[in-house]
């Protein structure tokens, strides 16, 4: 199988399936001299895991990442230092429960992609769905983590901001409870828990599941980045979050908002602020104009479809072509969106970091101004 690689100079091979012995990625182009501990990949890894509430998959996996190569260990044993080489990290799995699926082992399941890995390659790994699982994204994960270290000042977060027909109330944003003990769902509104639980507790109790809407915001994005025809900053970030595993639409900054409005309203007006730096009176372009970043916080949503792995029978064809009926058992999320916040933030991150180095690599590091512009009243 191709096409296991994204990036360009920060470039991220991942391998692995959900029910092999073992998942991992390898990190090429990461520069010399990026300090980072074990506990930082490892926070990351955690925020992603499964079994972590009732309201997502079961499967008890610790997730506990090693990294097998490209870099070197300090004198306090815990800080490690990327040395320009290859970095590869590994992550076992360990409650793999493959009989799960042996009653679909000639069944293709709706909605998921038994039937075009078939077409494709005419053999399929029915355990789990592996490689086209939600599995690899741990992978992915590990990767952002060292990417975050990459581009000094960076901070990627991400939210939850909609399941379902409920949505946040944006009004009571709060960063700081996305990743509170008491919150499941990495919603930014403390009054949406309430909400969600109830909504998502009959879904789940109905053996059935739902979507969710995703914003990740990324600051401390220096001026500059991307490139304004086939290289820019926004196709890559819509790229890579299309690319994870149930995504079927992504928008950027104001995104389908801005068919509906006037040029009056969607047009990022500036002026000059006494610091000598650009002030945007609003962000509808979401930190990128004609593809580069202008400094503002990079602003990406993306949508995730309700998973196809429900209880209730759906309407399918085997591999020898008769019509059947498919209920799919196993352990599985009835709003994978929930997951999928970590997920997010880790190819919006590797993403940036890519284009900061390639930024690097073309005009120098000197020309990479790490100054953020402002949103203000003028």
């Amino acid at each position: 199988m191709s096409h296991n690689t994204f990036g360009h100079l920060f470039r991220v091979t991942t391998w692995g399936e959900s029910h092999g012995p073992a998942l991992g990625c390898v990190v090429d182009g990461c520069p010399p001299g990026i300090r980072f501990t074990l506990a930082d990949i490892q926070t990351e890894l955690d925020r992603r895991r499964p079994g972590k509430s009732r309201f997502v998959t079961q499967r008890r996996e610790p997730d506990a990442v090693r990294v097998l190569s490209g870099v070197l260990a300090e004198e306090d044993g815990e800080t490690l230092v990327t040395t320009g080489t290859p970095v590869s990290m590994m992550i076992e799995n360990v409650d793999q429960r493959s009989k799960d699926y042996g009653e679909i082992a000639r069944q293709f399941r709706p909605g998921h992609a038994d039937y075009t890995y078939d077409a494709k390659y005419g053999i399929r790994d029915y355990r789990g769905g592996g490689r086209s699982s939600a599995r690899e994204t741990a992978a992915r994960v590990a990767a952002g983590a060292l990417a975050r270290k990459v581009v000094p000042e960076l901070v990627v977060r991400g939210a939850l901001v909609s399941m379902g027909e409920k949505s946040i109330d944006r009004a009571h944003w709060d960063w700081d409870f996305v990743d509170d003990p008491e919150n499941p769902f990495f919603t930014p509104d403390p009054g949406s828990v309430p909400v969600f639980v109830d909504y998502l507790d009959g879904i789940r109790k109905a053996g059935s599941s739902v979507g969710a809407v995703i914003e990740i915001v990324a600051e401390g994005v220096p001026a500059g980045l991307g490139a304004p025809i086939y290289g820019k900053l926004d196709q890559d970030i819509a790229s890579l979050l299309m690319s994870i595993n149930a995504v079927k639409g992504v928008e950027i900054g104001n995104g389908f908002e801005a068919a509906r409005i006037t040029g009056e309203a969607n047009a990022d007006e500036m002026r000059m602020g006494n610091d000598g730096r650009p002030i945007f009176l609003s962000n509808n372009a979401g930190g990128i104009l004609g593809g580069i970043s202008t400094g503002q916080p990079v602003v990406a949503r993306f949508a995730v479809k309700p998973t196809s792995s429900i209880l209730s029978p759906r309407q399918s064809i085997d591999v020898e072509g008769n019509n059947v009926e498919v209920v799919t058992k196993g352990r599985h999320d009835p709003c994978v969106g929930i997951r999928a916040v970590p997920i997010g933030e880790a190819m919006v991150a590797c993403a940036i970091a890519d284009h900061y180095l390639r930024h690097r690599g073309q005009v120098g590091e000197k020309a990479v101004d790490n100054r953020q512009s402002t949103i203000g009243d003028g």
